[in-house]
């Protein structure tokens, strides 16, 4: 990897790239500290803080501007959802799916569609956010405003919600284009990164402070093997893959032959990507969520319930009947990796373009035999995937909740940031040999 950035350094059009992205993402975090005019962060900080962990999850993807209210409080998650939201509309709409096989010109369609919705959505979000917050302290000195001037400051907040959002997706955007990599996943990344220092430093505080040498030793050294033993598990879950080989058959036109060619498929191991692990999360959350804003007695079974949801309270050895909500977890992590990939992986249409093209799975007849061999593998494939998923997202979890380790950076947050990073290098690895090949032509 550092081998990697140190050639494309070397290269003025790839340097150029970088820098512009690196002048992105400082953009990125000044906006996210830069707070709503007429906000009270203050009240919003102590206000979440009383609700335990269950805002914790949208707040390491804001980078913490979610709890600061800053300009980039909605981030760049309107635009993912707006994504997830196409993607599966795709599979629907017969309209849409002609678009997306309509070549550049459908694509591009599909993304203009796309950044309506996110606008939508951010401004759906923003609106909800003022609603739900305004009246208890979040707009300073709401309750004794005129009726103008409350309406004045709701509208200039719905306003900067919204803005801020559709001006990350352009930052997003441009850097596609302009920079390094997926524009969007670095946007993400780069907010995830920035709590790091923060966990680091309440790990600090929790294990190693005020403690014996031998204690603070024992800490530092069980805290480095857990991080690179997860990080390493997450490497090999989003490098890996089972590679299909695929024979195409000669044809003779004339006196010349035409293909004969071996190729593969290439299955990813985690199939689905972070993807069930997000809609995991944040249907679990949900429930606790809402009855954040409610007086809710949870002495009762509701309330029980509520508090199994919430994965902060799961592995607490005070009271580990709530850890039973990792069985329902790991069920809808299940299902949802199952879900996602039969909507974006297609089997009987890869055995059909197959067939057209003259290619076959080695010991495998054409057609149908085909598909049923590629949803076969594919089965075995996701469930190793989606295993390996929660182990890398449940470690963190089990940690914080047997140690009191209270960091936002679980694994999740790991997943994402592994799979950007090696994406983003394949991706300079890739624009490297584009140069190479083009010297070579003009020399």
């Amino acid at each position: 990897m550092f081998k990697t950035l140190a050639n494309a350094f070397r290269v003025k059009e790839i340097r150029k790239k970088i820098f512009f992205t690196l002048l992105m993402l400082v953009v990125i975090r000044i906006g996210s500290i830069l707070p709503i005019p007429g906000v009270n962060t203050d009240y919003f900080s102590d206000l979440f803080s009383s609700t335990s962990d269950q805002f914790s999850f949208i707040d390491a993807f804001t980078g913490g501007s979610f709890l600061n209210m800053s300009v980039f409080a909605l981030s760049i998650t309107p635009y993912i959802t707006s994504s997830i939201i196409m993607q599966l509309l795709t599979i629907a709409i017969p309209k849409l799916e002609e678009m997306q096989k309509d070549g550049e010109d459908g694509r591009k369609k599909i993304a203009t569609i796309t950044r309506f919705v996110t606008v939508g959505l951010a401004l759906v979000e923003s609106v909800a956010m003022v609603i739900g917050f305004g009246r208890q302290g979040l707009i300073v000195g709401y309750s004794s405003m005129s009726t103008f001037n409350k309406i004045f400051s709701s509208v200039l907040m719905v306003a900067i919600l919204t803005a801020g959002s559709a001006l990350l997706m352009w930052i997003g955007e441009r850097i596609t284009e302009k920079g390094v990599g997926n524009g969007i996943s670095i946007v993400l990344v780069i907010n995830i990164i920035s709590r790091i220092p923060e966990d680091f430093a309440t790990l600090y505080e929790t294990f190693i402070k005020g403690k014996s040498v031998l204690n603070a030793t024992i800490a530092v050294v069980v805290i480095l093997v857990i991080i690179i033993g997860v990080v390493l598990l997450t490497v090999l879950l989003c490098a890996g893959e089972r590679r299909i080989p695929v024979q195409y058959s000669k044809k003779i036109q004339g006196r010349r032959t035409f293909g004969g060619q071996s190729s593969h498929i290439p299955l990813k191991v985690n199939t689905a990507g972070v993807i069930p692990v997000i809609f995991a999360q944040s249907l679990m959350s949900f429930p606790a969520i809402i009855a954040s804003f409610f007086e809710v007695d949870y002495s009762t079974v509701g309330g029980q319930i509520l508090l199994g949801l919430s994965s902060s309270n799961w592995f607490n050895r005070s009271n580990m009947i709530y850890t039973l909500g990792v069985i329902l977890y790991i069920a809808l992590n299940i299902f949802f990796a199952y879900f996602y990939t039969s909507i974006t992986f297609n089997p009987i249409e890869i055995a059909n373009n197959m067939k057209k093209s003259g290619g076959f799975i080695p010991g495998i007849r054409p057609g149908k035999p085909t598909s049923d061999y590629l949803t076969s593998i594919l089965n075995k494939i996701i469930f190793i995937g989606v295993i390996g998923l929660v182990i890398v997202a449940i470690i963190p979890i089990i940690c914080s909740g047997l140690f009191n380790a209270n960091v936002s950076f679980g694994g999740t947050s790991l997943i994402i940031i592994v799979g950007v990073v090696l994406e983003t290098i394949r991706q300079i690895e890739s624009q490297m040999v584009v140069r190479d090949y083009k010297g070579f032509l003009n020399s």
